[in-house]
């Protein structure tokens, strides 16, 4: 091991750090957008619409990350639509996780017993307010496992965004690789990163876990 060789070149892996965490940031976020959206149609079985989610989270589910990377990269170029590496990514990143958070979600608001709606609905709560105050509260901490789950997931699928040019850890590890041929150095640096960002927001998503806990039962 070239400890010298790891000191030169942890600039790089530090920007491919940040890189990594703005691919992570936006896929999660809009992903539980997405995910929070298609969770409603799809447990309150909303007319039309329904049919539509339930084929997008088929496709999504059901097809990898890279072919999805790859048809917005170089397949809507053919027909005029161009995006950056990075903006590929994001959507990439979103349209997979959004149907594993829909998912998610929508376990968690089936799990609410129908007593807890009733009840809401018989001290006068409006249903949006019964959603708000009682529904979801409940809903999310029984999700909250799953979405742990999904977004440690999201963050190890950055990786594959380096098919598309995308600056971040795995890219940046080929190229050390690649170009001066420090395998052990580049596969120590990339093991040491990703432990550096997963291992945090594992600890992060234990502790929410904990303080949502008491939310399915009301408190």
């Amino acid at each position: 091991m070239n400890w010298d060789y790891i000191l030169t070149v942890l600039p790089k892996f530090g920007y491919a750090t940040l890189m990594t965490l703005h691919l992570a940031f936006w896929g999660i976020l809009l992903s539980l957008i997405i995910g929070v959206l298609c969770a409603l149609v799809t447990t309150y079985k909303v007319k039309y619409l329904k049919v539509f989610v339930q084929g997008y989270i088929e496709l999504s589910r059901n097809t990898p990350l890279l072919i999805q990377v790859f048809f917005l990269y170089f397949g809507l170029s053919k027909i005029g639509i161009k995006m950056d590496g990075f903006t590929c990514g994001v959507i990439g990143l979103a349209f997979l996780g959004g149907s594993y958070m829909a998912e998610a979600i929508r376990g968690g608001l089936e799990a609410v017993s129908r007593g807890q709606v009733e009840s809401a609905l018989s001290i006068g709560l409006t249903p949006w307010q019964a959603f708000r105050y009682v529904i979801f509260p409940q809903a999310f901490a029984i999700a909250t496992p799953a979405i742990g789950a999904n977004c440690l997931f999201l963050m190890k699928e950055t990786s594959v965004i380096s098919a598309v040019a995308v600056a971040e850890l795995m890219f940046i590890a080929k190229e050390v690789i690649g170009l001066d041929y420090k395998t052990n150095e580049a596969l120590f640096l990339l093991v040491v990163f990703y432990l550096i960002i997963l291992l945090p927001v594992s600890i992060g998503i234990s502790y929410v876990e904990r303080r949502t806990r008491r939310a399915k039962y009301g408190a």
